[in-house]
């Protein structure tokens, strides 16, 4: 069953100047949203396929909308992450179905590559609650440039019957890194983690 989409929200952030420096060239995040309905809101359900293949589903169409939102090619994508948030008549584990089993794997396929897990979040909230969608290199997980964040909100989401599912991805770092660690020139890229 594909996802019932109520709507699909794309924005784009960056940074041109930090504490006065000019960044060049900037640093770009792109954070993708879809309103869906849940299949599973209001009663206990044991068995969440329809859920996970919505993750599926969900992963290749918002992080293609991220790549081209950022004018990018998908192998020039730094750091990735998602999050979810559950509307009141659903529980947890209905974000855990959507972000765990299949969306990472959809979202690797749309960027050619990603050695590294997807951090996520996820949260149960009403209409307007905001996330933290985690960020972290796509290839390396202890690239520490690249742990960052970007908020996630929809005013009118997600309805008591509704999941928020987020998608971001980056073509940088953070601005002005220097605490040392990994840097993106030195990964290795054969266990996700280096």
């Amino acid at each position: 069953m594909p996802a019932r989409i109520r709507k699909i929200i794309v924005q784009t952030d960056e940074v041109r100047v930090e504490m006065g420096r000019d960044i060049q060239p900037p640093v770009r995040k792109a954070l993708a949203l879809a309103v869906i309905d849940n299949p599973c809101a209001g009663r206990y359900v044991e068995n969440l396929d329809a859920l996970v293949a919505i993750g599926e589903e969900l992963g290749a169409l918002l992080g293609q909308r991220c790549v081209q939102a950022l004018g990018i090619a998908p192998e020039q994508a730094h750091s990735y992450g998602k999050a979810a948030i559950v509307g009141e008549a659903g529980e947890l584990e209905h974000a855990a179905a959507v972000l765990h089993p299949k969306l990472g794997a959809a979202l690797r396929s749309v960027l050619g590559k990603g050695a590294a897990i997807v951090p996520s979040s996820k949260k149960i909230g009403g209409l307007g609650t905001a996330i933290d969608v985690p960020l972290g290199h796509k290839d390396a997980a202890y690239v520490r440039s690249h742990f960052d964040a970007i908020e996630a909100r929809v005013a009118d989401a997600p309805r008591a019957n509704e999941i928020v599912v987020a998608i971001a991805v980056t073509d940088g770092g953070r601005p002005l890194p220097r605490i040392g660690g990994l840097d993106a020139a030195g990964i290795q890229g054969l266990d996700g983690l280096r």
